[in-house]
This record gives structure tokens, sequence and C-alpha cells, in this order.
């Protein structure tokens, strides 16, 4: 009998726990026998209103969750040296442009590197937005020198570079266009395992040191495309905050502009469970796989903490709370969109940065034209969520209250306009450009843009509506010619 008692009181203590704990969204089981929390429970618990429960059978029906192993803390790129003899590398090949080799954050990887004995190499001449030749220099690189482990020290430019000679450093007899997305490249998966990376960032923008993507202008075209598997992300990436301290104003800016278009992107991209074909094979599932409830959580949070702490990084770069806030923003959108993907800013972006000629936006430190990639994708947002806001005007209400607005005073009808006016006033403040006719397009340009955008179908195709027609793609750049 005592036994019994005994059983029957742990019995009641672990029903009890059990549910105390399905009130926490960290720590409840929800997925044990005693718990089944339906769809409406999510939503409640989420407030995001949609329904993830029915994929078709062409559909897919699952999604993954894949992010580098994150590490932050002021002055934290100090224990890489460390990092390299853990997985005992031997010789190293550490990547960086030629502004950031005279910086703070190349200094501390190299002081690390020396003081635990690291064997390293380096390539300093990475272009900023790269293209297919600059991606074919630091490729040969890495054939010549044999590491067994890579560093990239700075920004998107200078990550991707190390994962594309990452990438070909493992297959020598690759073609480039191999792994280049479809339908520019052959878009192969990637099935062998490449060597480590550290990803190192220097600006609050790109998310790369999260996730498998790198992107590149392709010249022969005049438009970026990239490479996208989740082989490619970094084994760990190193967020130092004192690593932005260098960013110049407009720096800051552009960076941020990304992160706010990936997390808007990915939190209104198309549904992953309406995302077509089903994949035959797991390792054919993309990486841009659609909104998901767990890219949710990263992307609206990080939307939230750019329109708090961007506009104060870009006032006064000094601000070490903002560009904290800024660089862990970069990495949370990362992780939203690194699993679900972006949508219609980023793929009309691609011709506005491969056919700008002339535009040099300042703060910019480089021997070319250069459209950074966060305003070019920003310029266009206005418009891109006038026209996404009829397929999911509840997540666009989400994102218009995130700049302040009451979502109780916002009909389904009125999303669209709601945000796009929110954005404008966003980008007006900052001192973005004054939308691509600021850059130099005018409309007898908006066919040679409209045709850079069409082979982007990675990222148009998620659009929440699926991939809009050339016809629509033309008003876009239209209606973005000028914003304020």
């Amino acid at each position: 009998m005592a036994a019994a008692a005994s059983r029957s009181k742990v019995l009641g203590v672990m029903g009890r726990l059990q549910a105390g704990a399905s009130a926490c969204p960290c720590h409840s089981h929800a997925h044990s026998h005693f718990h089944h929390p339906t769809s409406a429970s999510f939503n409640s618990l989420l407030k995001y209103g949609r329904n993830y429960v029915n994929a078709q059978d062409n559909t897919d029906y699952a999604f993954e969750m894949a992010a580098s192993n994150i590490r932050f803390g002021p002055g934290v790129t100090s224990e890489i040296g460390q990092d390299l003899n853990n997985i005992k590398a031997a010789k190293v090949a550490v990547y960086t442009d030629s502004n950031l080799s005279k910086l703070h954050p190349v200094k501390a990887v190299i002081e690390s590197l020396e003081k635990n004995k690291v064997n390293y190499v380096l390539y300093d001449t990475v272009r900023v937005e790269p293209t297919d030749s600059s991606f074919k220099s630091a490729i040969e690189f890495a054939r010549q020198h044999n590491p067994d482990a890579f560093v990239a020290v700075g920004g998107g430019s200078v990550m991707d570079t190390a994962k594309a000679a990452s990438l070909y450093s493992a297959h020598p007899d690759a073609d480039f266009l191999d792994f280049v997305n479809a339908p520019i490249g052959r878009g192969l998966p990637i099935r062998k395992q490449l060597k480590p990376l550290i990803a190192v960032p220097t600006t609050a923008g790109t998310g790369s040191e999260t996730t498998g993507t790198a992107i590149f202008d392709y010249e022969p075209l005049h438009t970026k495309t990239g490479i996208a598997h989740r082989a490619l992300k970094p084994m760990l990436g190193i967020v130092d905050p004192l690593n932005t301290r260098s960013m110049p104003s407009q720096v800051h800016a552009a960076s941020g502009l990304d992160v706010l278009c990936h997390s808007l992107e990915s939190y209104t991209a198309l549904p992953f469970n309406q995302r077509s074909p089903r994949p035959k094979d797991p390792i054919e599932r993309p990486a841009y796989q659609g909104s998901n409830p767990i890219s949710d959580v990263w992307s609206l949070h990080a939307l939230k903490m750019v329109v708090e702490y961007l506009p104060r990084a870009v006032k006064d770069p000094s601000d070490f709370e903002a560009q904290s806030q800024m660089l862990l923003a970069a990495t949370f959108a990362g992780i939203g969109f690194g699993n679900a993907g972006v949508h219609l800013c980023h793929g009309l972006s691609y011709p506005i940065s491969g056919l700008n000629e002339t535009y040099k936006h300042p703060g910019y430190n480089v021997d070319h034209a250069i459209v950074p990639h966060g305003v070019s994708v920003a310029l266009t947002a206005p418009a891109v969520f006038r026209f996404t806001s009829a397929s999911c005007p509840d997540r666009h209400i989400d994102a218009a209250a995130a700049f302040g607005a009451d979502p109780a005073h916002i009909k389904a009808e009125s999303a669209g306009e709601v945000l796009a006016e929110k954005l404008t006033r966003f980008l007006e403040d900052l001192g973005v450009p004054n939308g691509l006719g600021a850059l130099g397009f005018d409309s007898s340009h908006i066919p040679a843009l409209v045709e850079g955008a069409l082979p982007q179908h990675r990222v148009t195709k998620l659009a929440p509506a699926g991939e809009p027609a050339a016809e629509e793609i033309a008003k876009i750049f239209e209606s973005s010619l000028s914003n304020y």
C-alpha cells in the first residue's frame, strides 16, 4: 500500500509539473503524450495568424532548422586561436578586404592566431560586393594553399567569398556554375563535407555568419545570384560588438537596411507548406524553404530591434548599445531568413546592383561604382509590401505594428499602404537615397531591370502569392523610382 501511495503521489506531482510547464513556451513538453496542443493554441501563444498544419500532396510538409553556432560578447574575438587549436587546424586561410586588413578586427584575429601558434595565410583582397571573377581569385588562393580551416573577417562580402573558396577548394574538378543557383547555374546539392569556417562579422547587416548562402554579381548577365546550401554555413560565428566600432554612419545605415528587409521578407514569405515541389530527397530541401513557426519568432523580433536601434546607430556610430543590439539583430534575422528565405526586395535588388555603372554610395572606400546591398533591397520595399499585402494582410499588420502603428486601427485592405508609409518615413529619416531615380535609373531602364529580376526564381517564388509576372515586377520598379 505504501508503495502504491508513493507512486500515486509521484504521478500527481508529475501531472502538476506537466500542467505548469505547458504554460512556458521554452520549457513546455508540447511534444509529449501528456499534452496535445492545437493550432489555435499556437496561434494564441505566438499571435501569428497563419495556419501551418496542412500541406497539399505536391507541396512540402516539413521544414528544417539550421544555423551556425554563435558566440556573442565584447572581446570574444580573442578566443579564435584557441578554437582553431581545438579543431586541430594545421593551416588556416584568413579572408578579409584591403580596408579591414588595417583595422582592429583583423588585428585582433591575427593576434589571437599568433598567440596560439596557429599557422595561417592571409588573403586580404576580397572585393566589396564580390563578382564571379573575384570569387574565382579567392578560390584559386584556397586551392593553392590547401588550408584545413577558413576564417572570414568582414561583412557579407568577405564571409560569402570565404564560403565560395571553401566550397570549390573541396571540389577541384567542379565547374564554377555547378553549385550556382538555377536557372543561372546548375544548382547541384553539396554532398561533401566542407572544411570548417569561422566567421567574424564586422558589419551589422548580412547575418552571413549564420547562413548557407553566398551572393555575388554574375558579370556576364549583369545581375546578382548566389550559392545556397546548408553545407556552406559557418561552423561558428564570433559576434563581437568591438568589431563594428569602425563602421562609418553610412555603412551602419546600409547594413542595417539589409537586416530590415531580411526580417520583413522572411516574416511575410510563402509558408513552407505551400512551397512546391516537395523534395524527393531531404538533401534537396532548399535552405530558403518558406516562412515557418521557428523563423517567425526570430524574424519578427529582429524587425522590432531594427526599428528601435538602427536610427540610433546611424545618428551616433559611437552608441555602443545601439551597435551591439544591431549586431544581434543581424544575427537573429540571419537565423530567420536563413531558414525561411527572402523574396521580392532581394530578388529585385540584384539587377539594381548589377546594372549600376556610375553611382557610388557615400561612406564606401572602393574604386568602383557601388550600390550597397542593403540600399538596393530597401529602395523597392515600400512598393513591394504594397503589392504583397493582399496575400497575408495579418503579417503586414504585425510588421506595421513593429513601426509603431496601432494594429487595432488597421483594416486588412489598408495593411500594405500603412506598412509602406511607415517604411517610407523610416527610410527618409535615415537619409536613404530617394528611390531608384537617385541612383541614375529612369523608366527607360525598367525593361532591363525586369529582365535581370526574372531569373531570380529562388527568391521571387517565395513571395506570399507566389512568383509575380513580369508586368507586376515592372510596376514595382516604376513605383520605386521615387519614394518621397
